[in-house]
């Protein structure tokens, strides 16, 4: 429910990866194997030859000596500009308003994620299968979601707490008058474990 791409963060990540275990593997044979030692080496030394006659094509007073060096730096300063770009596109999405409707000239009328999530904790206070909930928006491709994380108590029942959630988003729909996709997350963790079981096992 994020704007952010996933197929393209995945490939990024596999390419990442691949370069990293290729570099990775490179060290590792050039530390253990001597002909692999002197191939890097020299392709290190044609490698600082080629940079050297480079550099001597674009000629620059001191201290910048070449033209190149003023290329490269601009290249990093423009990657590093892209990247703080794509970063800042990341995730995001979350938004504080569940539903909006417009009155026209009298205004509009505004739901507010806070209120559903009171709405939520009202209806599941007496749940001894719930210990905590969360309530959040999101911006989707197809309109606002609803996204509803339920935190299971030690040794409660996996069906009940689906029934539970879908009686939940039957009644969300009822408040909302529409229905809204709705995302439901049921979760424990170190206060599941700890917590009292309320059933026999």
């Amino acid at each position: 429910m994020r704007r952010t791409n996933r197929a393209l963060n995945r490939m990024l990540l596999a390419i990442l990866g691949i370069i990293l275990v290729g570099a990775g593997a490179a060290l590792i044979a050039a530390g253990t194997l001597p002909g692999v030692a002197d191939a890097w080496a020299g392709i290190g030394a044609n490698l600082t030859d080629q940079i050297r006659n480079l550099a001597s094509t674009a000629p620059l007073p001191e201290p910048a000596r070449t033209w190149w060096l003023i290329a490269g730096i601009v290249v990093l300063l423009l990657g590093a500009g892209l990247s703080t770009a794509w970063l800042a596109s990341q995730g995001g999405g979350r938004t504080p308003r569940l539903a909006e409707k417009s009155e026209g000239a009298d205004g509009r009328t505004v739901v507010d994620v806070g209120l559903i999530s009171a709405a939520v904790q009202e209806a599941l206070s007496g749940n001894r299968n719930v210990l905590a909930t969360s309530v959040s928006a999101w911006e989707s491709r197809r309109g606002t979601a609803l996204r509803l994380r339920m935190e299971a108590r030690h040794g409660s029942s996996p069906r009940e707490l689906a029934d539970t959630a879908e009686q939940l988003v039957r009644q969300i729909d009822s408040w909302l008058g529409h229905p809204l996709p709705v995302l439901v997350r049921i979760t424990s963790g170190a206060r599941t474990r700890t917590s009292g079981s309320q059933r026999a096992k």
